[in-house]
C-alpha cells in the first residue's frame, strides 16, 4: 500500500505548496499539526527574547518560523539549501524586515548576533563544527538558540535513536548540553512540554484512553477533530532546574559566548 502524500491547503495566489516528506515540518496541513505547533511554540519563545536582533534563522525550511522572529526583530534571514522550501518561503513571507537566501549552513555569512537553528543539529554530520560555526556568527556579544528532539521520548525505549532517516543522532538532555559547553561558555538547555489540552490528553493515556477510543470505535473521528485544534500554548518550555528534561518532548538550548 502505497503512504498518503500530504501537501499544504490554501497558499497564497503564486506560491507553490510544499509535500511533507518528514525532513522538515510544514503548516497548512490538518494531519501535521501537532508537529507544526509543536515547533511554532518554540519560535515564539524565541521571538520573545529576540527584539531588536539582527537574527540569522539556519534551516529555516518553509519560512514560518522566520516570519514569527521577524515580528520582533530588527531583521531576520532565512536560510535553506533546499530550492523548493527557499522559492516557497520567498514568494509567502514577504514582510519589510524579513528575507530568504539559498545556501548552506557552514557557507552562510552575514552581519548578525542571534542565530536560531531548530531542530537541525541531529541532522548534521558533524555536530561540532557546526556549532563552532554558529559561535563564530554571533560574535563576542551575540545569543544563540538552538533546538533537538529528546531521544528518550522520540526513540523506542532503549533505541538510541528514533526510526526516522534524515536524523545522523538524537540526544539525551546531558549529551546535548555537553555538546554546547564544548562551544560556549554561557549555556541554558530548557525543555518543551506537553501543556493545557495536551497534557490532560497525555493524563488519559495513561488512564488508558488508547482502549477506549478503540473500543468505541471513534478514533479517527476524535483525532480528525482533537489534532487540528492544537495550539502552540498547548506546549511549554521549562528552564532544566525545574523540570525533568528526561521527560522533555525536545531541548531548547540558550547559548552565548
Amino acid at each position: 500500500m502505497t503512504e498518503p502524500v500530504f501537501e499544504q491547503r490554501d497558499q497564497p495566489d503564486g506560491v507553490p505548496p510544499l509535500v511533507l516528506t518528514g525532513e522538515r515540518t510544514l503548516p497548512d496541513i490538518p494531519a501535521e499539526n501537532y508537529w507544526y505547533r509543536r515547533h511554532l511554540a518554540v519560535y515564539e519563545w524565541i521571538a520573545e527574547r529576540a527584539w531588536g536582533r539582527r537574527v540569522v534563522d539556519l534551516a529555516c525550511g518553509e519560512g514560518y518560523g522566520s516570519a514569527v522572529l521577524a515580528r520582533t526583530a530588527a531583521s531576520v534571514v532565512g536560510v535553506d539549501a533546499n530550492p523548493e522550501a527557499f522559492e516557497h518561503a520567498r514568494l509567502k513571507y514577504t514582510g519589510s524586515s524579513v528575507s530568504f537566501e539559498r545556501d548552506m549552513i557552514d557557507t552562510w555569512h552575514g552581519d548578525v548576533d542571534c542565530v536560531v537553528f531548530l531542530q537541525t543539529i541531529e541532522h548534521v554530520q558533524d555536530a561540532d563544527a557546526t556549532l563552532s560555526r554558529v559561535r563564530r556568527l554571533i560574535g563576542s556579544t551575540g545569543i544563540a538558540f538552538v533546538s533537538t528532539p529528546n531521544v528518550l521520548t522520540l526513540a523506542p525505549e532503549g533505541a538510541e535513536k528514533s526510526g526516522n532517516p534524515w536524523h545522523v543522532r538524537e540526544y539525551r538532555a546531558d549529551e546535548f548540553r555537553a555538546l554546547c559547553e564544548r562551544h560556549f561558555s554561557g549555556v541554558d538547555v530548557f525543555g518543551v512540554f506537553h501543556a493545557r489540552k495536551l497534557a490532560w490528553h497525555a493524563l488519559a493515556l495513561k488512564l488508558g484512553w488508547d482502549r477506549v477510543h478503540a473500543a468505541l470505535r471513534i478514533t479517527r473521528p476524535f483525532y480528525n477533530r482533537f489534532t487540528p485544534a492544537i495550539t502552540a500554548g498547548d506546549f511549554q518550555l521549562r528552564h532544566e532546574h525545574g523540570a525533568k528534561l528526561d521527560r522533555a518532548l525536545d531541548f531548547v538550548a540558550v547559548l552565548r559566548p
